[in-house]
């Protein structure tokens, strides 16, 4: 990889801690480059590179990078960033992290991008295991900590290379890769593309920049992603369970975290799957998953196998606490931040544990999302029996007049729900939830922010 990347020796990143950024730097300081980075928020990522050895820094500071032969920066890093100001200054070529990303994929034979608005981070993890079980000795990029590693990134040896493709910010267009997987597409992100069209676009451009060897896997349920298949000039292959497709799911079970599915390949049963992780938004992500896989050529058996094991990714659907003071009371940590996403952790919920009863915790994440989206987000939590609405967390953006959470409650009360509750602050969700909390309930906590934070303080809280 250093000879990839010639002369470059040492690397900068700017938001180091960001769950992309941390997962390359690592990467690469495994591949004995020099590495710094500086982020003004310590976090578990963060403090996980100083124990590695990697030097952090606290604050942007134009004296972090004068050893530097190359700056990485985050979406979130403004133009006027001291080191961004130093770097340019001082001629030291300053890229995106998608760019870099796009630079690693180039050291392997094979690489495979996992994008869509949904999912990502599940179907790259589910992949980098089939790729794993197959003895490939892969390398994964994922955008969150798959619990198997307890990492978002492993350096493999193997020719194969399996990344997530972020759409945010049109970052993925700097990929190129051999092949692609497209899962869903919604409108999302709305503070980069104008409208759907703007999207949808994006999409169609990123899936023809593979080579004409190469093919891109396509979700079929997804109708935004259907529409733009007579747009791609490339090898393309279906996946879904309703509409008609090369790859389909039958036959579908959930049964608490358990999930299986026979695998319908052209209208002949190939093989039947067993997740130990629930909900139908998983079995797309298999059968993404498994619809790449098939592309390389790797074998059903291992497939299979990968799949089997597989054993989910920190903060989705992640059960926290099984049960509470000798009662039957569960606590789900949940990445969920957009509406679709809201209802598919729900669904999940009530497929696997029908008899229970659902209280969610949702931290909406920025306010431009949930100006454009908070009449979504409240028909999603209607399918919860008990809602706890946290404010919002802010993330990159400064405050909206007149949007926070309140709008999300005020028009889950106007459709009827009797028992949404509207928290002012974050510390009185413990108290909250001991106050609405009955035997044998499922509590889900839900947002990209800092909500899960909250649930150890609220697993000591009714533990009293």
């Amino acid at each position: 990889m250093n000879k990839i990347f010639g002369k470059t020796k040492h690397i900068h990143f700017i938001g180091i801690g960001g769950i992309g950024m941390s997962g390359m730097a690592e990467l690469l300081y495994n591949h004995k480059f020099s590495i710094s980075g500086s982020d003004i928020n310590a976090s578990e990522r963060t403090k996980h590179l100083e124990s590695i050895g990697i030097k952090i820094y606290k604050k942007h500071d134009q004296n972090n990078v004068k050893q530097s032969d190359l700056i990485v920066y985050s979406s979130a890093v403004k133009p006027n960033n001291p080191e961004i100001i130093e770097g340019k200054m001082k001629n030291i070529p300053i890229v995106k992290r998608a760019e870099l990303l796009g630079e690693i994929i180039k050291i392997k034979q094979i690489s495979l991008a996992i994008s869509g608005t949904h999912g990502k981070t599940t179907t790259t993890s589910m992949v980098g295991n089939i790729l794993y079980e197959s003895k490939l000795d892969p390398t994964i990029i994922a955008g969150g900590i798959v619990n198997k590693y307890e990492s978002n990134n492993i350096s493999g040896s193997g020719e194969v290379i399996v990344v997530e493709a972020d759409e945010f910010d049109k970052s993925f267009l700097s990929l190129a890769p051999t092949y692609i997987a497209l899962n869903n597409m919604e409108l999302e992100h709305l503070d980069i593309y104008k409208d759907l069209d703007d999207l949808k676009k994006s999409f169609t451009e990123f899936a023809n920049s593979t080579p004409f060897y190469g093919s891109v896997c396509i979700g079929t349920d997804s109708k935004e992603l259907k529409n733009i298949i007579p747009n791609i000039n490339r090898n393309c292959k279906t996946f879904g369970i309703h509409n008609k497709a090369d790859l389909m799911a039958k036959n579908i079970t959930f049964n608490k975290s358990n999930t299986t599915f026979d695998v319908i390949e052209n209208g002949k049963k190939i093989c039947s799957i067993k997740l130990i992780i629930p909900g139908l938004h998983n079995v797309y992500n298999a059968l993404c998953a498994i619809s790449i896989s098939m592309e390389i050529d790797i074998p059903i058996k291992y497939i299979i196998e990968g799949l089997n094991k597989f054993c989910g990714v920190k903060r989705r659907f992640q059960i926290k606490h099984k049960s509470i003071n000798n009662k039957d009371i569960m606590i789900i940590d949940d990445y969920a931040h957009h509406h679709t996403e809201l209802s598919a952790t729900i669904q999940a919920a009530k497929a696997g544990w029908p008899n229970r009863k659902i209280t969610t915790i949702f931290q909406p994440h920025l306010f431009s999302r949930t100006q454009s989206f908070y009449k979504d987000f409240a028909k999603s939590l209607m399918e919860a029996d008990t809602n706890i609405i946290a404010p919002i967390y802010p993330a990159r953006e400064k405050p909206i007049k007149n949007i926070s959470s309140r709008l999300i409650v005020e028009e889950l009360k106007n459709a009827g729900h009797k028992r949404t509750y509207d928290c002012k602050g974050k510390k009185q969700i413990p108290e909250l939830v001991k106050q609405s909390i009955n035997d044998n309930d499922i509590i889900i906590f839900m947002g990209a922010g800092d909500i899960y934070k909250l649930i150890e303080p609220t697993y000591n809280k009714l533990n009293e």
